[in-house]
């Protein structure tokens, strides 16, 4: 935490619970807080109040930020962000798969939105810092002055794997307010201050796919990643063919559509030769991450 209390920190506000606690803990230690809700996807109004509570991506968003940020007193801004998020998430999220790889698009998010085009617009307006509701929590190492990366208290919601990239410049300009907090904690907080998203539904699917059809997506935005191919074994025989390799994980067990004595994953995806690659549990086993 900055050591002064009169410094402009800017606030990610996703209408949520979280960044909206995190605010008001913000607020509460005397930061000049400034809340900003990035708009990084066409708004459409399903029919159901249900499904623009659940979306991250809504209107409903906006209007539960806004409404956080009035109760906190505090400047609230709607920035346009749908065009560099095309860029730098989405069109990211859509090669990965077309090379046969599974992306997590927050971690490019949070990278390059996030503490990236954010980050620069706060230090425009003069803020020392960019505020989450993260679950991370960051330390000092008082021999190296590094800046440490650490898990959330909560276990059950630790977002520290999701902020990995983060350099030490941005960890430096990065606050987690509530990442010594539990989950109810943080609702506790929330019906203390009378927030009015005190008891609002988590938001699971991805931010851009809200009906959380990602094959469907893919479909829309890369078809040629469907392309029909072999699935094989590890000793190359065909066992089957899939339904192009954007359909696919690593790990994945269900729908490959092949019969086997013995249970059957994923175990590679082969961009060159559109090929799913597939064999026993053992296989999945590695001696390093990269």
């Amino acid at each position: 935490m900055r050591e002064s209390h009169s410094a402009r920190v800017v606030v990610g506000m996703s209408g949520g619970v979280d960044s909206s606690v995190a605010a008001a803990l913000l607020v509460e230690r005397g930061y000049d807080v400034v809340g900003v809700t990035l708009r990084v996807w066409p708004w459409q109004e399903p029919e159901d109040a249900p499904g623009r509570f659940g979306s991250c991506c809504s209107p409903q968003t906006a209007d539960d930020a806004r409404q956080v940020a009035r109760r906190l007193g505090i400047p609230y801004y709607l920035l346009n962000s749908e065009r560099e998020f095309d860029r730098t998430v989405i069109d990211n999220f859509a090669r990965e798969y077309r090379a046969g790889r599974t992306p997590v698009p927050c971690v490019v998010c949070n990278q390059e939105v996030k503490f990236g085009s954010l980050l620069r617009r706060a230090r425009a307006w003069e803020a020392t810092a960019v505020a989450t509701g993260h679950y991370a929590r960051l330390e000092r190492d008082p021999r190296t002055g590094r800046y440490l990366l650490l898990r959330g208290r909560d276990p059950r919601k630790d977002q520290s794997d999701f902020l990995w990239p983060l350099t030490q410049a941005q960890l430096a300009a990065a606050e987690f307010p509530v990442g010594a907090l539990t989950k109810e904690e943080v609702r506790a907080k929330a019906r203390a201050l009378g927030l009015p998203v005190a008891d609002k539904p988590e938001s699971m699917e991805i931010c851009f796919i809200p009906d959380d059809d990602y094959r469907g997506f893919l479909r829309r935005r890369i078809p040629e990643a469907f392309r029909p191919g072999p699935i094989v074994d590890r000793a190359g025989r065909r066992l089957g063919e899939h339904r192009g390799l954007a359909a696919y994980t690593v790990g994945q067990r269900r729908g490959l559509g092949v019969t086997s004595e013995r249970p059957l994953y994923v175990l590679a995806l082969d961009a060159e030769r559109n090929a799913v690659v597939v064999g026993e549990a053992e296989g999945l086993e590695s001696e390093r991450l990269v």
